[in-house]
């Protein structure tokens, strides 16, 4: 049975691990942080919901603006 997401505060590696399970925690948060950077709206979205360059944890608003342009994990 698949589990449901649950938009909450996340890590960004935590997150990233949800996108990328079968790969290491490293590979996933590069993966994750190069994903978000191909995505200048989202960028610019973030960044308005309070983000900034290199912050680790993220606020329910900031991962349900991911979730809504990358899709659910």
């Amino acid at each position: 049975m698949n589990e449901i997401f649950k938009v909450k505060s996340y890590g960004w590696q935590e997150l990233a691990i949800l996108y990328a399970p079968g790969i290491t925690p490293r590979a996933a948060t590069q993966r994750l942080t190069l994903w978000v950077k191909n995505i200048p709206d989202l960028i610019e979205s973030l960044k308005g919901k309070g983000w900034v360059k290199g912050q680790r944890l993220l606020t329910p608003v900031q991962v349900k603006l991911i979730v809504d342009y990358l899709g659910e994990p």
